[in-house]
């Protein structure tokens, strides 16, 4: 199957094809530094994560810009309420951003432009609107004429006819649905920060910046723009409009958009005391591998219901890979094989065809982690009754290492790998008395499985015969 996305431009899944070929321009709408990035937010930037790894895996080379809004009227507010400089205020929440990415085993992009640093491209930009004739200037700011580009409207579905005449936006952000020119440039005001330009002293609109600073990085067109459900208008609106009235060329050729995340089935709202930032949820100790799990677990485009029940779910799963990996790890060292597996790895194959085939399908990352627990699920039944040998064992690290490329949560690439711990001693002593079960079972030396039932007990391990194979867990 050929790469699909569903483009948010077309309403449709679209086979995918780069502007040019083995290499993708991303931009990635990235955080508004005025506080610390909540979960909703997070649940963004993993889904981008795993669409440039995929892209990766898929051996494409990405160039990903993620924008840092530093400027806007949130930040300048913040600052004035706790009367620092705009730089000293925004730079704490710069910085927490960048450990929050680290910490959640997010790949840094290639480039993080501030818009602070971007005002000559911005006020380039907006020189080429005004001598085109799609902004003007009122009462010393610049407006964005949205009537004067007859293709608004094609992202989000917004009724241009519902605009009335002469309403102009000069925050940053507006109600859904409320159409406005909205402001490109603004006048500068006593007490907030404002440069001093060829257009006038002032300070850019929040829309021109991502135009602005997408265009200098990956060109007039690129490949893919992201971003939560939430930015389709007005901003993604506003920035096709602004760009492609600026260049006269196709800005963005797919754009990708994430559901939000609700918590409890509800909106994400301070006042509603739900409002979690990944500093809450670490705080409470939870583990950045199994929050990375939950955020990427659902598909981009339905919406994520956050609540405990299902991070406790999701730490239950990474466990249970861990485990895996810890029991593939000490079986390498037994040195007792069986022959070689076929049926294993025939299993191998097709658990890469299906991965793959389901990532391709607009990243069913649902559908991509079903087919790699049917093989830890196949691997298991292997291991409890000694059937297979090294080189299956190796043949499974080697596909769980290739996915780890893609999810970066199984713990192959090092963020998350722990040193050996005494638990980590545990837990592989329980795994020899196991085996030292099964051999016993096997060998109709019940009475001596079942002492060795007691004495996993007695530590705290409750063992469940299946068809699959014995399965373990701590009381």
């Amino acid at each position: 199957m050929a790469l699909r996305f569903y483009n948010t431009l077309g309403k449709k899944k679209e086979g995918f094809t780069p502007l040019e070929k083995g290499k993708v321009g991303l931009y990635t709408c990235g955080p508004t530094v005025y506080d610390y990035a909540h979960l909703g937010n997070f649940r963004a930037y993993v889904f981008e994560d795993l669409l440039r790894r995929y892209l990766e895996y898929k051996g494409y080379r990405v160039t990903q810009v993620m924008n840092i809004t530093d400027v806007d009227d949130k930040t300048i507010k913040g600052a004035k309420e706790k009367g620092v400089a705009l730089a000293q205020y925004t730079k704490k929440y710069e910085d927490a951003f960048f450990e929050d990415i680290k910490t959640l085993n997010i790949k840094k992009a290639n480039y993080y432009p501030k818009a602070t640093g971007h005002i000559q491209e911005m006020v380039n930009l907006i020189k080429r609107l005004l001598e085109k004739n799609y902004a003007y200037t009122k009462d010393g700011s610049i407006y964005f004429s949205v009537k004067k580009f007859p293709a608004y409207g094609k992202l989000s579905g917004v009724d241009l006819s519902q605009m009335k005449e002469g309403e102009r936006a000069d925050f940053d952000e507006y109600q859904k649905e409320d159409i406005k020119d909205f402001c490109l440039w603004k006048k500068a005001k006593e007490g907030e920060p404002s440069w001093e330009t060829e257009i006038g002293q002032g300070r850019p609109g929040w829309h021109i910046e991502c135009s602005a600073m997408s265009m200098k990085y990956l060109g007039e067109s690129f490949d893919l723009h992201t971003g939560g459900a939430d930015n389709i208008f007005p901003h993604h609106e506003n920035e096709i409009a602004q760009s492609q009235a600026a260049t006269g060329k196709q800005f963005v050729k797919f754009w990708l958009h994430c559901a939000y995340l609700l918590v409890n089935n509800e909106k994400m709202a301070k006042s509603k005391g739900n409002f979690y930032t990944l500093r809450d949820l670490l705080e409470k100790g939870y583990s950045p591998i199994t929050i990375r799990y939950l955020l990427l677990s659902t598909h981009y485009r339905a919406p994520l219901n956050f609540n405990f029940e299902g991070l406790a779910q999701g730490r239950a799963t990474v466990d249970r890979i861990g485990d895996f990996y810890s029991r593939l790890n000490w079986m390498t060292k037994q040195g007792k094989f069986k022959g070689y597996n076929r049926i294993l790895s025939d299993k191998v194959t097709k658990t890469k065809k299906d991965f793959e085939e389901s990532l391709d399908d607009d990243l069913n990352i649902s559908a991509a982690l079903a087919s790699l627990f049917g093989l830890i699920k196949e691997t298991n039944i292997a291991l409890e009754g000694r059937n297979l040998n090294k080189k299956n064992i190796d043949e499974v690290l080697q596909t769980l290492k290739e996915f780890d490329k893609v999810l970066g949560f199984l713990g192959f690439e090092g963020v998350y790998r722990r040193k050996k711990t005494k638990e980590d001693e545990e837990t592989l002593e329980i795994f020899k008395l196991i085996a030292q079960r099964d051999e016993a079972r096997r060998k109709k030396e019940f009475k001596k499985a079942d002492e060795i039932r007691k004495k996993l007990l007695k530590k705290g391990i409750v063992l469940e015969d299946t068809k699959e194979g014995v399965r373990w867990k701590r009381k």
